[in-house]
């Protein structure tokens, strides 16, 4: 399981003990890098996140094929996953995966306007990871404009979640940067928006599951304010071979649901 952005491997998963025993799995959550008590790694990158779950799934002995989970910015380690290791994967879900809106293969039309659904601090913010990654360092820590202003940024059914959670979405938000904000958070921003990605996952990817012994899932919440549905709706079309599913009720929050995050586990496990 890959957590995402300003998160990490103590983010509540609403899955009891009887669901667990059920379906006898056992979830891993880690810390990617920079984040909680994983080294941070200066080098990171979208590629190096699938050659860090190769290596703990074999430091664990999860054996030769496991399933991947990633959610909001973390399903970007999916992506990596499916494009440098689905010799290892058995099933893969990315959870309201964030954009990048600077993939080739997107339209220039579309990229736009999705992004410009995002806030202002949002889009400045982005474009300066974007175009002038060198700056980002100055323009999270200076104090003339906002930069990542999350009002307006959650539905009324992630507003639901946050309450009815209280504070419960991370366990120990204070470990979240305890190796300091620009080793996880920033640089975060930096390998998923800051840079080419060494590989575009509409072009580069194929069907890792062309026996239908395994399969793909997008989940995306229709009233999603942080990533826009369209966006993700424009992917599976062109990668038919990932199922994707739309939650009519659901926002960004929605693996934070327990009926929603056993729908997502269930349809990555059936057969």
């Amino acid at each position: 399981m890959c957590h995402g952005y300003n998160s990490s491997k103590d983010m509540y998963l609403p899955a009891s003990q009887e669901f667990i025993d059920e379906l006898k799995v056992c979830i891993v959550l880690y810390d990617r890098a920079g984040y909680g008590e994983s080294d941070p790694y200066p080098a990171r990158s979208v590629k190096s996140e699938a050659f860090d779950i190769q290596e703990l799934a074999d430091k664990l002995h999860l054996g030769t094929r496991f399933y991947v989970i990633g959610c909001s910015m973390g399903a970007s380690t999916v992506w990596s996953c499916l494009k440098y290791i689905p010799h290892r994967l058995l099933g893969a879900t990315l959870v309201v995966p964030f954009a990048n809106y600077w993939w080739p293969s997107v339209p220039s039309a579309l990229s736009l306007q999705t992004f410009r659904k995002l806030p202002q601090s949002y889009q400045r913010t982005f474009k300066i990871a974007h175009y002038t990654p060198w700056l980002y360092y100055w323009w999270m820590t200076q104090k003339w404009f906002p930069t990542l202003v999350a009002d307006g940024m959650f539905s009324d059914s992630d507003l639901e979640i946050i309450k009815r959670l209280s504070g419960c979405l991370n366990h120990s938000p204070e470990k979240v940067t305890q190796q300091g904000e620009h080793e996880s958070l920033n640089r975060d921003i930096l390998a998923i928006l800051g840079e080419k990605w060494e590989f575009d996952p509409i072009i580069d990817l194929s069907n890792p599951f062309p026996d239908n012994n395994g399969s793909v899932h997008i989940w995306q919440g229709r009233e999603d304010r942080v990533v826009a549905l369209e966006f993700n709706r424009f992917i599976a079309e062109k990668l038919p071979w990932i199922q994707y599913h739309e939650v009519p009720d659901g926002g960004h929050l929605i693996i934070h649901d327990a009926e929603k995050f056993e729908a997502i586990v269930r349809a990555l496990l059936a057969r």
